[in-house]
Parts: C-alpha cells; structure tokens; sequence
C-alpha cells in the first residue's frame, strides 16, 4: 500500500514539473509564431478558390 502513495506522489511531482515548464515556455514566447502570418498572404485560401470556379462554372452556363 506505501508503494502507491509514493507512486501517487512522484507522479504529482512529475505533473508538477511539466505544469511548470509549460508554464515557462509559454511566458518566455516559445508559442508566438512570428513566422507564419508573413507568409500566409503568399498561399491561397482553398474554399476562395473553389468558390471562384464554381462561379466561372455558373456564369458560363447562363
């Protein structure tokens, strides 16, 4: 029985530690992308492209 309050405990503990260094990373901005929104104007979107064929399709038609 003392075998599973000490793995309960390190368990905790090692919970802990990852809370903590989640915690760190995101205040020292290991998250912040500063990367991807200069470069997503480059790519379009797909439904906006689709959309603008399925128009074309419609137009042609009429």
């Amino acid at each position: 029985m003392s075998v599973v309050a000490v793995l309960i405990g390190f368990s905790l503990l090692v919970a802990g530690g990852f809370l903590i260094a989640f915690l760190w990373a995101v205040k020292s901005g290991q998250y912040d992308d500063k990367y991807t929104p200069s470069v997503r104007i480059l790519f379009e979107d797909e439904k906006q492209q689709n959309n603008s064929d399925d128009n074309s399709i419609n137009k042609e038609k009429s």
